[in-house]
């Protein structure tokens, strides 16, 4: 049995997907949820908070897929605990390309790393998976697309190597289903950097129509965040784009394709999959 957590979220979804066809349980906290799970997905109702939810859903299983994101606090202790009690023999972990930054020393990366540092030492099975920008982070700008407003973002002409989040689904597979990946970490990029004047550029394309963006002060992303996230993520968001427009993400790296036999997704081909996203209502 091979365990999803995360499994309602972007990398959780694709991983599901990915999985087809393999025994698989999908930790979710929300029961409403549940009902979203593809055909042959068990679903395990649990949260990293409750011991005795993670025991229940990590009974049986083998491998997992470890997604946490909750800075503040320590869920992947809890869950690498539980895991060992379990018997589980590999846990495949989503983590970021920033944690090889050197330069890199926001709040955010440095609980990366320090959860890096935790699978690691834990005694299990382990490969992390380090994924630059997932190329459906446009989606966040679906509502300002479909009504024909102007998009705002930190460090538009800002390159990244961005990657399509069904890649690093698949390359997740891999790892939990055969051999030959333990205690390895894999960069996973897409095929070239762009710029989100270049992502609007192609989604225009695509549509027919403009699609203009323009920078999003600092100063009015410390206010709009504020309202969802503790200062220091913010802060840490706010430094992840000052380092991008600095060309700190612009880095190819061969890992996927060589994993994969085959090139990485383009964004071109990403937004041609989601263009429905982005067609005015």
């Amino acid at each position: 049995m091979i365990l999803v957590t995360g499994a309602t979220g972007v990398a959780g979804r694709e991983v599901l997907a990915a999985l087809s066809g393999h025994p698989v349980r999908a930790l979710v906290r929300d029961p409403a949820k549940a009902r979203a799970l593809p055909p042959g997905a068990e679903a395990a109702i649990g949260d990293y908070a409750d011991g005795a939810s993670l025991r229940a859903a990590l009974q049986g299983v083998t491998s997992a897929f470890l997604v946490t994101n909750r800075v503040t606090h320590d869920d992947d202790g809890a869950f690498l605990a539980a895991a060992r009690e379990a018997g589980v023999r590999r846990v495949v972990k989503l983590s970021a390309a920033s944690v090889t930054d050197a330069e890199a020393v926001d709040a955010i990366t440095r609980w990366q790393r320090a959860t890096e540092e935790a699978l690691r030492a834990s005694g299990l099975g382990w490969t992390v998976l380090r994924p630059r920008a997932f190329m459906s982070n446009t989606l966040a700008w679906t509502s300002e697309v479909r009504t024909g407003r102007t998009v705002r973002v930190l460090a538009p002409t800002g390159r990244n190597a961005c990657v399509d989040p069904r890649d690093i689904a698949e390359v997740a597979a891999l790892a939990l289903t055969r051999d030959g990946h333990d205690r390895r970490a894999y960069t996973l990029t897409g095929p070239r950097p762009l710029t989100p004047v270049e992502q609007a550029a192609e989604l225009a394309s695509q549509l027919g129509r403009p699609v203009a963006v323009e920078e999003l002060p600092a100063a009015d992303a410390r206010e709009r965040w504020g309202r969802r996230h503790p200062g220091p993520v913010v802060e840490a968001l706010i430094e992840s784009a000052s380092r991008q427009g600095r060309d700190a993400k612009v880095a190819v790296d061969p890992a996927l394709p060589t994993l994969l036999a085959r090139p990485a997704r383009s964004y071109r081909t990403w937004v041609a999959d989601h263009l429905d996203a982005f067609r005015a209502t």
